[in-house]
């Protein structure tokens, strides 16, 4: 199968999934603290390359996975409507799609209070000011309030990558570099 069908499956499955979940967070009136205990789970996922595997390894039993996540689920005290989530996800071998899952809510929540989501991918973790500035410099050219994902990837070397729906800003010094070889090769 190619690679483009199995995206589009996974990003199907993750909206499916996470739309389930946000008609869930609206009827128990929960959409922040479901949020919250999302961007928690996100966080131990973006820690733990033992966390990482079981989520993506199919090696694991629908029942490994399940006692594993509701263990997790347990340890961090994430809400029930969340833990009930991870459960059922992982009895439906779903784990797998759990981080575009969990990106659909929070794009589904954004929209939900009027404001839209950047993903931005930085070579290190942004500091407060960093965030507010790269927020208020994001809502003056969308003209709206705009959340931010963020993902360190720390073979970037510096700067940043920020997607804005179908619009994508690469300032990093990974792809800079890239550009630089690429006009030395032509010279030469």
């Amino acid at each position: 199968m190619p690679v483009a069908d199995t995206s589009q499956r996974i990003s199907g499955v993750a909206e499916r999934y996470a739309s389930s979940l946000f008609e869930l967070a609206v009827e128990s009136n929960a959409i922040e603290q479901i949020a919250a205990d999302l961007d928690r789970f996100q966080a131990m996922l973006d820690e733990s390359e033992d966390l990482r595997r079981l989520v993506v390894s199919p090696v694991f039993s629908s029942q490994e996975q399940r006692a594993a996540v509701t263990a997790i689920a347990e340890k961090a005290a994430l809400g029930a409507v969340v833990s009930n989530f991870l459960k059922v996800v992982a009895g439906n071998r779903r784990l797998f799609a759990l981080p575009g899952m969990i990106r659909a809510f929070r794009e589904i929540a954004a929209a939900h209070r009027g404001e839209i989501v950047a993903e931005v991918t930085s070579a290190h973790a942004l500091t407060v000011a960093q965030d507010k500035e790269l927020k208020t410099a994001l809502k003056g050219v969308t003209g709206k309030d705009v959340t931010i994902n963020v993902t360190v990837d720390p073979s970037l070397l510096g700067g940043l990558i920020v997607k804005v729906g179908s619009r994508q800003i690469d300032t990093s010094l990974r792809t800079k570099l890239s550009t630089l070889k690429l006009a030395l090769k032509e010279v030469g």
